[in-house]
């Protein structure tokens, strides 16, 4: 573990780590990853999500420096979410942890089973 001397900015990693390490926000930069620009609508269908909790996402990610949000002055509005260059950068720390994740699917599996059957 380092502490504060050794790392000034470990306590505010946090706070990346929870907007980063959050399922909407993750599926939101796999799902811009995979299809490029998408709008509002598009966004929500592919993933099932609430609007509020989308705005929310997308807002955080928009803060964060992940994604770009284009509004276009049409009527209706049309607005575009796209990944930032920071955000392409995500991709791959991404990709890494969903391998990782599914190589031990079985082992999860049968750790999560272990638990259970002791708990009872």
């Amino acid at each position: 573990m380092l502490d504060c001397e050794q790392c000034p900015d470990c306590s505010r990693i946090n706070g990346v780590l929870s907007r980063v390490g959050d399922r909407w926000s993750m599926l939101v930069v796999i799902s811009l990853s995979q299809y490029g620009t998408l709008r509002f609508n598009e966004i929500k269908r592919n993933l099932g999500i609430s609007q509020r909790m989308l705005s929310l996402t997308l807002k955080g990610l928009e803060r964060d420096g992940l994604i770009n949000r284009t509004q276009f002055p049409t009527i209706p509005p049309k607005v575009e979410y796209s990944l930032t260059d920071l955000g392409q950068s995500f991709q791959e720390p991404m990709r890494v942890l969903g391998h990782w994740a599914l190589q031990n699917l079985a082992a999860i599996d049968d750790a999560r089973d272990k638990y259970d059957a002791a708990q009872k």
